[in-house]
């Protein structure tokens, strides 16, 4: 199987434009949610995950450890300028995820007007073995964060 590569939002839905005020006469496009990811294994616990796309909403981040760390880790993700850590550490096979807090919330909801770099940093005392696979899920959207196209743009 091969990859395709589509740029920019891609809407899905039976009904693009508004004609009436029942069901199948009212606009139902959605912008289509993706992720990436990155394997972080230990030697290289710090640098850029990947580039999340201007305008993108952020609907889930999860930080799944696949191998044990050696010590207990704390767990470090720069979006654009915005910092998330992880509360407590990093000891066992699993995921954990990061959320939007009272002052990030606006960052979760639109990655900003041009692309936004992500950056890890997986820190702990005595490090020698450990294993992560960093996951964003989000959605494209137009770089203004706008979901749906005016009128004009459609």
């Amino acid at each position: 199987m091969g990859f395709a590569t589509h740029l920019g939002p891609w809407l899905l839905g039976t009904v693009k434009n508004t004609t009436g005020s029942t069901a199948g006469t009212i606009r139902n496009l959605g912008a289509t949610t993706v992720s990436q990811s990155v394997n972080v294994v230990f030697g290289t616990l710090t640098g850029t995950a990947f580039v999340l796309p201007a305008g993108s909403q952020i609907t889930d981040i999860k930080i799944v450890t696949t191998t044990v760390f050696s010590a207990a880790t704390t767990a470090k993700l720069s979006i654009g300028a915005v910092d998330f850590t992880t509360t407590g550490t990093i000891t066992v096979v699993g995921g954990i995820s990061l959320t939007a807090n009272a002052t990030t919330p606006a960052l979760f909801l639109n990655v900003g007007t041009t692309d936004a770099i992500v950056a890890y940093t997986l820190a702990g005392t005595s490090l020698s073995t450990g294993a992560a696979t960093i996951v964003i899920t989000y959605v494209v959207r137009d770089t203004d964060g706008t979901a749906n196209p005016t009128a004009t743009q459609q």
